[in-house]
């Protein structure tokens, strides 16, 4: 049995996780961390990790940014692998995850999804085949309680797309009325919506001359995430220190 610390567990997604792990018979959440302690968790909740006195073997992080330094920290003075599903760090706070992976199995992953990370698949073959004759554009809608904008899956598709483009590197437009200007065909769009209790959903388009193609995915739930988030810590348990990604799991 998995024995898995919940950062962040009181939290909408730290809550589906919890579902996910109920009936598993191979991982188990034994403590929790979060700002908001709640007795009824179904298991000791602690508002830092420092006061945590179960004995753990992995680390779900589906908190908040500001949150890291003390769970990684954490993980790293305890030799604890940890899985990383939070989304809107700064470049210093994703330095700090790459050295933490020279001591430490880390997988950091944008997006939890299966789906999307098949996405991230298509969407490199589509750049390739199709990039310099069709514009490209991402439109990504999220719940009105999501803090960042862009989402971080709506940054990774478009890196994904970047990849793909050998010697050209394209520059993302997060706004476009602040300028009356052409499109120009070095760009990716990228847009976000901020609306209800959408839990995810992506659109990418590509534009061409009479036709337009789109690959969209869209999250019926929150829950395929916190699946794909116990998926992950099951592959990550036993890995030697390295900085993992959700497509190591499908590999």
């Amino acid at each position: 049995m998995i024995r898995i610390l919940l950062n962040g567990c009181n939290g909408r997604m730290g809550q589906a996780v919890t579902r996910s792990c109920k009936y598993n018979d191979k991982l188990m959440i034994v403590a929790g961390v979060d700002i908001a302690v709640k007795e009824d968790a179904g298991y000791p909740v602690y508002a830092e990790p420092g006061q945590v006195k179960e004995k753990a073997d992995i680390i779900i992080d589906f908190s908040h940014p500001s949150a890291l330094d003390k769970i990684l920290n954490y993980a790293v003075e305890k030799s604890l692998p940890i899985v990383i599903a939070t989304t809107g760090h700064s470049e210093i706070q994703k330095e700090l995850i790459i050295n933490a992976s020279k001591s430490i199995p880390v997988l950091l992953s944008a997006n939890m999804s299966l789906g999307i990370n098949l996405i991230l698949d298509l969407v490199k073959r589509a750049a390739k085949m199709l990039h310099g004759t069709f514009d490209i554009e991402i439109i990504e809608k999220h719940h009105n309680q999501k803090i960042d904008a862009p989402s971080g899956t709506a940054l990774a598709i478009a890196d994904s797309i970047n990849s793909a483009i050998p010697g050209k590197e394209m520059k993302y437009v997060y706004d476009r009325h602040s300028t009356r200007q052409k499109r120009t065909t070095d760009e990716i769009g990228i847009h976000s919506i901020r609306g209800g209790t959408i839990p995810g959903e992506h659109s990418i388009i590509f534009a061409g001359n009479d036709e337009v193609i789109e690959i969209k995915h869209t999250a019926i739930s929150r829950d395929l995430f916190a699946e794909g988030a116990v998926k992950a810590a099951a592959f990550l348990y036993g890995k030697p220190p390295g900085l993992y990604k959700m497509q190591d799991i499908f590999s």
